[in-house]
């Protein structure tokens, strides 16, 4: 279900949230009306009473919306497919005030997977913040690391931010740069 700029949403339960841009984590209480003013990746963005908050997308049921599910994986993956979804995954991850993936606008620095023996992976990322002093950047790191952490067959993922190179718009893919109207 999709929810417009001018569709209220009610909060059907106590439900933790992200004050954006500070980063601090509080609780929403049930029945906080607001809007809904991104959707994207299986986060939310909301916004109540003149702030706005990030709802992480296993809370969606508070917003009465689908929870999210751990994406497809084929049985007995190869590590080409299994390194496929985890891009996949990377792509669903979006800073909560730019609407566009950390994949297109160049977050990702770095990306290794590890085999820990049959079945088994860790994932090594190092991405970087579009602004070093961003609030968001432990909210966004542990966005990546959950959606990475619910491919079956991962076992860990490592989240490290990184700031060299510092980032750029240079870096985001002309698609990105066309959608932010930078071309």
């Amino acid at each position: 279900m999709y929810y417009g700029h001018n569709e209220p949403v009610t909060l059907s339960r106590d439900c933790q949230a992200v004050l954006i841009p500070a980063g601090e984590v509080v609780t929403l209480p049930e029945g906080s009306t607001g809007f809904i003013t991104q959707a994207l990746g299986g986060s939310f963005t909301i916004y109540i009473e003149g702030n706005l908050f990030r709802i992480a997308g296993h809370d969606a049921d508070a917003l009465g919306l689908e929870p999210v599910r751990p994406p497809d994986v084929p049985e007995n993956a190869t590590e080409e497919q299994i390194e496929a979804v985890v891009w996949q995954q990377l792509k669903t991850c979006y800073d909560p005030e730019i609407p566009i993936n950390i994949v297109d606008l160049g977050l990702v620095y770095d990306c290794k997977i590890e085999a820990l023996g049959p079945g088994r992976r860790a994932v090594r990322i190092q991405m970087t913040l579009t602004a070093p002093g961003c609030g968001m950047g432990d909210v966004l790191a542990q966005d990546v690391k959950q959606k990475i952490e619910i491919i079956p067959t991962v076992e860990e993922a490592t989240v490290e931010l990184v700031f060299d190179p510092p980032w750029d718009r240079s870096m985001m893919s002309e698609e990105a740069q066309l959608e932010a109207g930078l071309l």
